[in-house]
């Protein structure tokens, strides 16, 4: 009789499971800038990329728009804002930011203060800059297709080897490491 219940339970326990499945969204804002890493260059220069888009928190912005907002749309409406535009609003800790790609890049509005921010790709120098206020700082060139100048904490620039050592180095130049990583 036991042996019964048993084969019972377990199939009403495998039919509820398949009829109690849950959503936990598409994550699609997160893996739209993940997937545009994947293809900036190889895998050391998405590396780079990788470690400065921790360091200036796109990766955390993003995650943290398709966790608490976009994936709740997405469940309830069916679709992904990340997937239907190219211009997407991200709750962040103190503000409001409106992201929109372009053909140079990047640029990002703080609808609370109204501040523009500019991400930019020059094609002349290959190279990525950050624009704030109407000053521009270039955060890395390419000099190779084995080496990077990159921006340091300390304002200057230091040619980065397209390697794990060489990125490995630059991460212990800059201090960023350990956890962060771990999610990648």
């Amino acid at each position: 009789m036991r042996k019964k219940h048993l084969i019972i339970a377990t199939v009403v326990a495998l039919s509820a499971s398949m009829m109690m499945q849950s959503c936990i969204g598409s994550f699609a804002l997160f893996n739209k800038v993940k997937n545009w890493n994947d293809h900036v260059g190889d895998k050391f220069v998405n590396e780079l990329v990788f470690v400065a888009m921790w360091i200036l928190p796109v990766y955390e912005l993003s995650f943290a728009a398709d966790l608490f907002i976009l994936n709740s749309i997405e469940f309830w409406s069916g679709t992904n804002p990340a997937l239907a535009h190219n211009t997407q609003v991200i709750d962040g800790k103190d503000a409001q930011y409106l992201v929109a790609s372009n053909e140079e890049g990047y640029t990002i509005i703080n609808m609370t203060t109204k501040q523009v921010t500019h991400f930019i790709f020059n094609a002349q120098d290959n190279s990525w800059s950050l624009e704030n206020n109407g000053q521009q700082v270039k955060l890395f060139s390419y000099l190779d297709d084995t080496h990077v100048n990159v921006l340091t904490r300390d304002g200057n620039y230091t040619t980065v080897e397209l390697s794990q050592p060489g990125v490995m180095a630059y991460q212990q130049l800059v201090g960023v490491g350990g956890a962060a990583f771990a999610l990648r």
